[in-house]
């Protein structure tokens, strides 16, 4: 990363299974991002087909069936004409332009996040930390990794994976200069200062733990899908890598809107120049326990070792015992 980057933030209020509407919505505002001197788009998750609510109330096993087949019907795939769409918006406007999808990835679904610029495809990330509510719809996916951009190493983080400090550090491994954080999220009270709130400390920590940019958007606007609905509040953040917010968006709730921040490098070198860059003390070769599930030296807490350790938990040693 060179110079000053200057980015958008864009909350757009795209609908379920409205893929071309979708499209011209993210043109519109890409085109004023570009007008404005961005040189990165950034549009939250699941912004091409749409998001589907996942909040039912009434018959479940009804609107799953329904709600799993809309999924089906608007999952696009990464090779097709909604994407070489976009790839033709990022050329016109001279942008990248970062924007979401239900990805039909033959046998399973994901929630991608891709990254297209002028010259075609650039980027794709799929989520990998599935919330609970959105397991039916979508398979989480494999590891992140940044890629190089004439704006720097870009990589992205989807909604919950944000809160995951591993996600991250993924990137930040592979060379990572700005994250893109796209979100789909209504924790109350629905307000784009309520979602700042609890999404902020998580994004100002993964930037800070990192030495990186974040640049991060949510969901905005009403939808309805298989009798489902859900409202979205937006809002916008910009992080500095010191975890130091730059800018945030303070629109009204449910509405279009976009937010413009100068990414400047110098920032960025003199973060990770400081003796408190965290990411330099990083000890990998002690945290290979931490892919084990048990801690270093604890047999007992291995589900495969039939010797129960004292040091288990009682949870641990009643579902063991009670075993046959």
């Amino acid at each position: 990363m060179t110079g000053t980057v200057r980015i958008s933030a864009i909350c757009v209020d795209n609908k379920p299974s409205e893929t071309g509407a979708n499209l011209e919505r993210i043109a519109h505002w890409s085109r004023r991002a570009a007008d404005e001197g961005a040189r990165l788009a950034l549009f939250p998750e699941l912004s091409l087909t749409g998001f589907v609510p996942n909040h039912p109330t009434g018959d479940h096993a009804a609107w799953l069936r329904a709600a799993l087949l809309e999924a089906r019907r608007m999952a696009l795939p990464l090779v097709g004409d909604t994407v070489t769409a976009l790839c033709a918006i990022a050329r016109d406007t001279g942008l990248l332009i970062s924007a979401g999808m239900l990805e039909d990835a033959g046998s399973v679904l994901h929630n991608t996040q891709i990254l297209a610029g002028p010259e075609g495809l650039l980027g794709v990330w799929r989520k990998m930390h599935v919330p609970m509510f959105e397991m039916p719809f979508y398979n989480g996916g494999p590891a992140v990794e940044a890629v190089t951009t004439p704006a720097g190493r870009i990589g992205a983080n989807i909604c919950f994976d944000a809160l995951m400090p591993e996600s991250t550090r993924l990137l930040a491994v592979s060379g990572v200069e700005i994250v893109l954080f796209p979100f789909a999220a209504d924790p109350p009270p629905c307000t784009p200062a309520g979602w700042a709130a609890w999404a902020g400390p998580a994004l100002r920590a993964r930037c800070q733990e990192n030495g990186v940019f974040g640049v991060a958007c949510n969901y905005t606007g009403h939808v309805e899908c298989a009798g489902v609905t859900q409202d979205f509040p937006g809002g916008a953040i910009v992080v500095g890598p010191r975890g130091e917010v730059i800018a945030e968006w303070d629109g009204p709730a449910g509405t279009a809107g976009m937010l413009l921040a100068d990414l400047d490098a110098g920032m960025l070198l003199a973060a990770r120049a400081e003796p408190e860059y965290l990411f330099r003390f990083r000890r990998p070769e002690l945290y290979t326990s931490l892919t084990l599930g048990f801690p270093p030296g604890n047999p007992g807490n291995d589900p495969c070792n039939d010797k129960v350790s004292p040091t288990v938990s009682g949870a641990h040693r009643t579902r063991r015992e009670g075993a046959t």
